[in-house]
């Protein structure tokens, strides 16, 4: 991969203003420059805006979430074709927060990968283990697991023009980052997975970082083989936090 993909991740978090203010400089910073792979997920009212403010630069979007269904009485839910048609390019899938809040199950997550898929849009399959698991060094078959669900019922070629985000459940909003070293492994040890089914996948296919990202420890996780990119939460919702990120990338 030839640029690292940096997606911010707004979450539950900002208004018109916010997205209005922080859009405009960072598309002024980048200067519709083609040196970064970068992508805003806002919250699902402000995605249309958030498209119009990035309009003729290489910045994309992305979607927080997708509903499983493709139309019908379902009050209060998005499709992917409704996705597809304002511009979006990725949709997140599988993030813990969905996992645990809205009780989403593996079966929803295969179905929204399914449609994802089918619309020629990027998914990008949120893994990783809790504490409990992590105590437990279960952190390999859970990220395995979890890979494979979509392995098993799919076949491995719908891993192809795919993203797959390792995000270990403890890591995320804590203020404490998983070890550099530690992420490498795993990231390893996801494209060794991916490998034992196609090479050719295992070494196109980008595996992001995330959990507690911040400009202070995102280049050393960027200089890892295996690691692809970031998905960054917290440290997304301050412009200047976030183009020191950027920044990095340039060195």
């Amino acid at each position: 991969m030839k640029f690292p993909l940096i997606i911010a991740n707004w979450k539950l978090n900002g208004n018109k203003y916010f997205v209005n203010v922080f859009l405009k400089k960072l598309c002024y910073k980048l200067n519709k420059k083609k040196l970064y792979n970068i992508a805003i997920a806002p919250p699902l009212v402000y995605l249309h805006t958030s498209i119009k403010e990035i309009k003729n630069t290489n910045i994309t979007i992305c979607a927080q979430n997708v509903d499983v269904n493709l139309s019908g009485a379902f009050t209060g839910d998005v499709s992917i074709s409704m996705l597809k048609d304002i511009g979006v390019k990725y949709v997140l899938i599988g993030h813990s927060e969905r996992r645990i809040y809205h009780n989403e199950t593996d079966f929803e997550i295969l179905k929204k990968f399914i449609n994802v898929k089918k619309n020629n849009l990027i998914p990008i399959l949120c893994i990783g283990e809790t504490l409990e698991e992590k105590k437990k060094n279960k952190t390999k078959e859970i990220c395995f697991n979890q890979i494979n669900l979509i392995i098993k019922n799919l076949g491995i070629k719908v891993f192809k023009n795919c993203v797959i985000a390792y995000e270990p459940v403890w890591a995320i909003g804590n203020k404490v980052s998983a070890n550099f070293k530690d992420v490498q492994k795993i990231h390893k040890f996801i494209r060794s997975t991916i490998s034992l089914y196609d090479k050719k996948i295992s070494k196109q296919i980008i595996i992001q970082y995330g959990g507690s990202v911040n400009y202070k420890n995102a280049k050393e996780l960027l200089m890892q083989q295996d690691i692809d990119g970031l998905l960054i939460g917290n440290s997304s919702l301050n412009i200047n936090n976030f183009l020191k990120i950027i920044k990095i990338l340039k060195n």
